[in-house]
């Protein structure tokens, strides 16, 4: 592994991958750049162009980094992406192909489950997922074992695709598609921030590799400084109301000037909820509503950073010290320097 902060030649390489094997088959030595987007909130999680010479027909390509440092050159794997859609360009003197590619999930989006298609209560969640998968994409998937069963019958929608309908399946088990450095489809858990370790730390010391450009968003609209909860039962009513007056917390009563008042009327409880329960769900309420989520974009020069990472940003110069993200879009520029644009989101808490 190259130390990613020292000085390196870089390039790119592109394979035309067997479908049969997902396996490396052909090399291309007509693509120009490209550029290979990753997007959490995609349907696909991304998608990639490349600027080629010449047609290749559909077909899946993987790109690699290619790096020299020391003596010692190596090979990064960045995805497989599916080619369909070309067009070309010609500028009097050469001809130019733009062409978009996507990942493999795009394989499960092309098809619909039969009507009325269903999977029975008590059924294993994720070993139905993996079947669904594997039968219908070309891609190697990465099967992920868990003892989590379907507490009803989950029926498809008629507008569903397969895509849509195994992640809505896999969803009763806060599990979600992804995709590895070689295409290859694998499932992963939905976890907060806070329970994720930090795969790569950026600073901006001399070794960083973090640009000095940085940007980050917030909004607290809406976030209340007030919680009213109210319960009616067959013999007792019970009222709660709970109030952010702390001169620290910038969504206070104090520093906002106003009450903003969130109200929560008959809330569901396991039996008959005490007083006591009633306060602590309205303070757990006001808790939970006074996170706000800062949304950070940023650029570094390569690392082995995926699409729904954990990293660790210090950038004191923004204000930004010891703070843990998670990585939710990725743009990588496959040019020499290899710049990485990234999208993260990190929450805290304005009340405590």
């Amino acid at each position: 592994m190259p130390d990613w902060t020292k000085s390196m030649e870089q390039s790119f390489e592109y394979y035309i991958v067997d479908p049969g094997t997902w396996r490396d088959q052909k090399k291309l030595d007509n693509i120009l750049d490209g550029t290979i987007d990753g997007d959490l909130e995609a349907e696909t999680l991304g998608s990639a162009t490349f600027n080629i010479s010449d047609s290749v027909g559909e077909c899946y390509i993987r790109p690699y980094l290619v790096t020299r440092q020391n003596g010692i050159t190596e090979r990064f794997p960045m995805g497989a992406f599916l080619v369909q859609t070309q067009k070309t360009e010609f500028d009097g003197k050469y001809t130019k192909v733009p062409i978009d590619a996507y990942t493999p999930l795009l394989e499960l989006k092309e098809n619909l489950p039969p009507l009325g298609y269903s999977i029975m209560k008590d059924s294993n969640i994720m070993d139905y997922a993996y079947r669904l998968t594997r039968e219908r994409v070309r891609a190697p998937v990465v099967q992920t074992s868990i003892d989590e069963k379907l507490y009803s019958d989950f029926v498809a929608n008629t507008d569903d695709t397969w895509l849509t309908f195994i992640n809505d399946l896999m969803a009763n088990a806060k599990y979600q598609f992804g995709l590895d450095e070689l295409g290859r489809v694998i499932f992963m858990p939905n976890q907060d921030v806070d329970c994720l370790q930090p795969v790569w730390e950026f600073n901006d010391d001399n070794s960083s590799i973090l640009y000095p450009d940085l940007s980050t968003n917030r909004d607290m609209y809406g976030i209340p400084n007030v919680v009213e909860v109210s319960y009616s039962g067959a013999t007792e009513n019970y009222y709660a109301r709970v109030v952010n007056d702390n001169p620290n917390s910038p969504v206070s009563t104090v520093n906002r000037g106003r009450e903003i008042t969130h109200r929560v009327t008959n809330p569901e409880f396991a039996g008959k909820p005490t007083e006591g329960q009633i306060e602590i769900y309205a303070k757990n309420l006001l808790n939970q509503l006074s996170s706000i989520e800062y949304t950070v974009t940023f650029a570094h020069g390569y690392c082995p950073v995926r699409l729904g990472d954990c990293v660790r940003l210090n950038y004191s110069r923004a204000g930004i010290n010891g703070v843990k993200a998670k990585i939710t879009k990725q743009s990588i520029a496959c040019k020499p320097g290899c710049k990485v644009t990234e999208t993260a989101i990190f929450t805290k808490n304005l009340w405590r």
